[in-house]
C-alpha cells in the first residue's frame, strides 16, 4: 500500500483501493459528532445521558407523565397500587450514511484530480472517522443509471463494503455527459430517504449539479428527521476560465475549442456558476444544513478539518 501526502490534493481521473484503505491514518485528524439530539433509539459509541427501553436494566421508579406505558412495571404496580415504570439504560450507535455522487457530471477536472475522485476520497475519510467512533455506517453510492445501498452496520466489513463500492462506481466513469435516461438527484434523495432511519447522520457528497426544487423537497424531508451535512465538490475551472486562451475540451469522443478571450461567453459561465452556488447556500441557510465547499485543488483532509475537525466539533 503506498503512502499518500494527506497534505497535498488529490492526483488523477480515478482512486484505488488502496488509496481508500491508506485514508483510515488521515481520518484521525477528524471527528464526527451529532449537532442535534438523535431521535433515533441507537446515537453514539459511549453510555448515554438519555434513558430509553434499552437492554441494560437500571431501575423501578415511579410512573411519571411522559413515560412510555409498554416500560410499566406490572408486578410492582400490582404489588404496591401504584404506578411504576422500568427504566433502561442503553447503549445507543448512531448510523452515519454517506451518499456519494459518481455521475458523469463528477468526471471532471482542471489540474489535480477529477471531482469524482476527490469526493471519493471525502466519503473515505468520513466513513473511517464512523467506524472510529464506533458508529454504525452505511451508504448510497451511485451513477447516472445505478446505484448500491449498504445498509448501516459497525463493522471493518461494511465500511470495507463501502469503498469497494466506492471504487467500483468510480472506475466505470468515462464521460462527462450523461446518457439520455440518467436518473436525477432528486430520485437519489428519495432514495435515501427510504434508507436513512430518524436520527441518522447523513452526509451528501456531490456537485449537485442538477440542483432543482424537486431536490429541495426531498433534503427539506431529510433535514426534518435526520442530521444532514452537504459537501458539495467544484473544481476551480467550472468557476472562472483562464484569460484569454484556447481551451480544448473533449468529452472523450468529441473536440471543441473554447476562446476564453470572448468577455461575454466568460460572464455567461461564470454567471451560471455562481447562480447554481446561490441556490445551494440559499437552501442550506433555510434549512440550517452545514454546508462545506470541496476543491479538486485542496487536500481533502484539510478542507473535511473546517468541519470535522476535532477543534470545530467540540461544544
Amino acid at each position: 500500500m503506498k503512502q499518500l501526502d494527506f497534505r497535498q490534493p488529490a492526483q488523477g481521473a480515478y482512486v484505488s483501493l488502496d488509496d481508500l484503505l491508506g485514508l483510515r491514518f488521515a481520518a484521525r485528524e477528524l471527528q464526527m459528532k451529532p449537532r442535534k439530539q438523535s431521535h433515533s433509539q441507537m446515537s453514539g459509541g459511549v453510555r448515554t445521558r438519555f434513558r430509553g427501553r434499552g437492554m441494560e436494566f437500571e431501575e423501578v421508579r415511579h410512573y411519571q407523565a411522559g413515560d412510555d406505558i409498554r416500560s410499566i412495571d406490572w408486578r410492582v404496580t400490582a404489588r404496591t397500587q401504584v404506578p411504576h415504570t422500568k427504566l433502561f439504560r442503553e447503549e445507543r450507535e448512531r448510523p452515519v450514511i454517506i451518499m456519494l455522487d459518481q455521475r458523469a457530471s463528477m468526471f471532471f477536472g482542471g489540474q489535480h484530480c477529477f471531482k469524482s475522485v476527490v469526493a471519493a476520497h471525502a466519503a473515505a475519510l468520513m466513513g473511517w472517522v464512523a467506524l472510529d467512533n464506533n458508529d454504525r455506517i452505511g451508504a448510497l453510492v451511485f451513477n447516472d443509471l445505478e446505484e448500491r445501498d449498504i445498509r448501516p452496520k459497525r463493522s471493518r466489513h461494511t465500511l470495507l463494503s463501502v469503498l469497494q463500492a466506492v471504487q467500483g462506481y468510480n472506475e466505470q466513469l468515462q464521460s462527462p455527459l450523461p446518457p439520455a435516461n440518467h436518473i436525477p438527484l432528486a430520485q437519489r434523495l428519495s432514495d435515501l430517504r427510504r434508507i436513512a432511519k430518524p436520527g441518522s447522520a447523513i452526509i451528501i457528497i456531490s456537485d449537485f449539479n442538477d440542483l432543482d426544487e424537486a431536490c429541495d423537497e426531498q433534503l427539506y424531508k431529510l433535514a426534518r428527521h435526520g442530521d444532514v451535512s452537504l459537501l458539495n465538490v467544484s473544481d476551480p475551472l467550472e468557476m472562472h476560465l483562464p484569460d484569454n486562451l484556447r481551451l480544448t475540451v473533449s468529452d472523450g469522443q468529441r473536440r471543441r475549442t473554447i476562446d476564453t478571450s470572448n468577455q461575454m461567453f466568460n460572464r455567461s459561465f461564470e454567471q451560471n456558476f455562481s447562480s447554481h452556488m446561490e441556490h445551494l447556500h440559499s437552501l442550506a441557510g433555510q434549512l440550517a444544513l452545514p454546508l462545506l465547499n470541496i476543491r479538486t485543488d485542496q487536500a481533502p483532509l484539510l478542507q473535511l478539518q473546517t468541519l470535522f475537525g476535532k477543534q470545530s466539533c467540540r461544544r
